[in-house]
């Protein structure tokens, strides 16, 4: 894996990264939660407690999009000003037609 942007705020972070088409995308978020989670037990005695939730959100990114998603990254901070990560998530989701449960939001 690559990464290409990395963003965070409060509450979720975004990870742009290219992958190969082989490695599954929950493959990808368990490596990335696990490497990160052990990093940071370590590197921060007082965060032992710290842990991701269960879920993630994947999408795919076409090569002429990445520049687009990279600007939105970088500027993450500046946007949840307007919206909240849960009101984006769900206009996201029901722009692109994707199905999903309430339950796991």
């Amino acid at each position: 894996m690559k990464p290409l942007q990395i963003g965070g705020v409060d509450d979720h972070v975004h990870v742009l990264l290219g992958a190969p088409a082989t490695l599954a995308p929950s493959k990808i978020a368990q490596l990335i939660k696990g490497g990160s989670s052990g990093w940071i037990h370590e590197t921060f005695p007082t965060m032992k407690s710290f842990g991701w939730q269960d879920g993630y959100g994947a999408f795919t990114v076409s090569k002429s999009n990445v520049p687009e998603v990279t600007a939105y990254i970088q500027g993450q901070r500046q946007h949840h000003h307007m919206l909240t990560f849960q009101e984006e998530y769900l206009a996201f989701l029901r722009k692109h037609e994707i199905e999903y449960d309430e339950r796991y939001l």
